[in-house]
């Protein structure tokens, strides 16, 4: 009877803890809903301002005087990972972590005092900690929640030092999302930047540009930056609710599959201890 009691017990711990990573797979569904809405409108607007940049810098004959493309011997670079406050996303922060001490293997030879770390959220931060570089910040309260102004004010900051060369190169580290099931890692260079010439320069003439591609040039790329600085947080929140909701639903068809095994399992030695006492029943019959 004490074993039953037991197995009983362990079925409703199970049940119980199913609930709960049943609640906070739907919630993680219907915030990745709202953030794939916003990725999926914002990601076509980062790249059309990019090819805008790819485009006119083809075609400009003089030399841009911009100091975000200007590439330099780095002697101090900035490292921005994004991750999230919270754990039970599977293996979400841990690939962020893993990437971040890689990249930071790859500069160490520049000195910890010349690799300055943003950590966009709480468990990358630890993270930061554990390498042994103080973090630039803490940013664990607007990690969850990304916002444009946000994202201006830090991307406005990174440009500001690499416009005064107190660094010379930026980097980013996040998950993009590709589908719910897959989002992968992605460390990019943020400064400077290096446009691509497009296989359709041929057609840049046709177009009427006003007042001059200097001037729009100018004005377009510190949009650039901070744009591409907002999609790439929202990008991992995205990921970050994918990711979660994927772990709780494995976490709850394990609970069901341990419901069952436990049941079973019940069952089985609830129906022996019945036989039993049907035999001492027969068996005493017969004294």
């Amino acid at each position: 009877m004490a074993q039953l009691k037991e197995i009983k017990s362990r079925i409703q711990s199970v049940k119980s803890t199913q609930k709960i990573t049943s609640s906070m797979m739907m919630v993680s569904s219907a915030r990745l809903v709202k953030a794939q809405r916003l990725i999926q409108n914002l990601y076509p607007y980062e790249q059309h301002l990019y090819r805008i940049l790819q485009l006119l810098s083809a075609e400009e004959e003089e030399e841009i005087n911009s100091p975000f493309l200007q590439a330099r011997t780095v002697k101090r670079v900035a490292i921005v990972a994004f991750s999230s406050n919270t754990g039970l996303a599977g293996r979400f922060n841990e690939d962020i972590s893993d990437e971040l001490k890689k990249t930071v293997a790859n500069y160490i030879s520049l000195g910890k005092e010349n690799i300055v770390l943003y950590p966009i959220g709480g468990k990358v931060a630890k993270a930061m900690g554990k390498i042994g570089i103080k973090p630039q910040g803490d940013y664990s309260n607007i990690s969850e929640n990304p916002s444009y102004a946000n994202a201006q004010k830090i991307a406005g900051e990174l440009m500001e030092m690499y416009r005064k060369e107190e660094i010379d190169r930026v980097e980013l580290i996040y998950h993009h999302f590709l589908t719910k099931g897959t989002q992968v890692i992605v460390n990019e260079p943020f400064l400077p930047i290096e446009p691509v010439i497009p296989d359709e320069k041929k057609y840049v003439a046709n177009y009427i540009v006003e007042p001059d591609r200097k001037t729009i040039l100018t004005d377009i790329i510190p949009k650039i930056l901070k744009v591409k600085f907002y999609t790439a947080h929202i990008d991992s929140v995205t990921s970050e609710h994918a990711a979660r909701m994927t772990a709780m639903r494995i976490a709850t068809d394990n609970a069901d599959d341990l419901t069952e095994t436990l049941t079973l399992e019940y069952n089985k030695l609830r129906q022996q201890s019945i036989t039993n006492e049907l035999l001492d029943l027969i068996g005493g019959s017969f004294l």
